[in-house]
């Protein structure tokens, strides 16, 4: 048991994130910490989601992470629904989706589909999405894309439930210790979705050490990249108190990700994988394909910004993904989804109470490697 462990009741510091609420109940019972990723579902989706949890996790416990973004792109700040900000959409953008995709076989749609409402990457859908995670026992609620929102904070302190807050860079982490957060999620490049730029291995130490030069005693779990107990092992020995995990959880059947997918996660090498803006419109590590060199290349469109981004990749995938599934083998070459250079060490399919059983037998013989060199030196 360390502080985090504690403070959440977790029994073993690994936590997994998912969008997937098979993943997160399995994980919980298995004695991890499954943490729900909210981002993909409305307000009503979510609630159906967590309740579903409530009654699966058999008292075990779970956290939410949900994306309330502090900057917001001047170009879409007055755009309040996502039917004025479908219609700001310039139409070569669905034009030059269809190029992409019809490319490999899938055939145009001439309009671009809307996401319902309440849908997307905004600071009034994370705040509603908070509201909803509130109304369930969670032990934890984590934010992205910036300092944890005051209204999250308070709601929390007033519940007891601890406030987590995803960072790329130690000046980060001391912006969300001085909000009041009450754990820092350090996550490196490696990172699947959005990341910043330095490496793991470099980030929990000088986030661990500059929290401690400026009087902060928060607890920092490390994330990006960590895909065994033995990494976990390494990154508590750097300073952290558990590990953040995602992409490892991909590969697992629970995992909302396809066939198709999972079959690419074993086969990639950890170079396969891009940090690119042409899915969300920010900086985000996926499995790179032809659609992200499409969208970078100097004579594409560019990317737009948050969530527009979102509104033209999002529907473009699941065409990609029923055309995959219906056996168009041109499709499966663009099959991608967020994930970490982690991607490499993926050799099998896993269940997810296998992950968290093999992440315990690896992190205690990692543990006791590094403690029998020293007593035999």
């Amino acid at each position: 048991m360390n502080r985090v462990c504690e403070m959440t009741g977790a029994d073993f510091p690994l936590f997994a994130f998912s969008h997937c609420r098979d993943v997160v109940a399995a994980v919980s019972k298995a004695g991890g910490f499954g943490v729900f990723g909210a981002t993909r579902f409305s307000p009503e989706q979510l609630e159906e989601e967590l309740a579903w949890i409530d009654a699966h996790v058999d008292g075990a416990p779970y956290g939410v992470d949900v994306l309330v973004p502090e900057v917001v792109d001047p170009r879409v700040r007055e755009l309040a629904d996502n039917k004025s900000r479908a219609a700001a959409i310039d139409p070569r953008y669905q034009q030059f989706t269809n190029e992409i995709l019809g490319q490999y076989g899938i055939a145009p749609e001439d309009e671009m589909p809307i996401l319902r409402e309440r849908m997307g990457i905004t600071p009034e859908n994370g705040l509603a999405l908070m509201e909803v995670a509130f109304r369930h026992p969670i032990r934890l609620i984590a934010n992205a894309l910036g300092i944890a929102p005051s209204a999250m904070i308070e709601e929390g302190k007033q519940r007891g439930v601890p406030v987590a807050a995803l960072v790329g860079a130690k000046e980060h982490a001391i912006r969300q210790a001085k909000a009041g957060v009450d754990i820092i999620v350090a996550q490196g490049t490696e990172a699947g979705g959005h990341c910043g730029e330095v490496s793991t291995l470099v980030l929990i130490p000088e986030v661990v050490r500059a929290l401690e030069e400026a009087g902060h005693e928060i607890p920092v779990l490390a994330a990006g990249g960590i895909m065994t107990g033995g990494q976990m092992a390494g990154m508590m020995a750097a300073g952290a108190q558990g590990a953040w995990t995602g992409s490892v959880w991909l590969a697992t059947p629970e995992a909302e990700t396809s066939e198709a997918f999972r079959d690419k996660m074993v086969a990639a090498r950890s170079r396969d994988t891009v940090r690119s803006t042409s899915r969300t419109g920010k900086p985000a590590r996926q499995l790179k394909t032809a659609w992200h060199d499409a969208w970078e290349a100097e004579d594409g469109p560019g990317a737009l910004p948050m969530p527009l981004m979102g509104m033209i990749s999002e529907p473009a995938f699941q065409r990609i993904e029923r055309e995959a599934a219906a056996g168009n083998s041109e499709a499966k070459e663009l099959v991608s989804y967020f994930v970490g250079q982690g991607v490499g060490l993926v050799e099998q399919v896993r269940s997810s109470r296998q992950v968290v059983q093999d992440f315990r037998e690896e992190f205690i013989e990692a543990v006791t490697t590094l403690s029998q060199s020293f007593e035999q030196g």
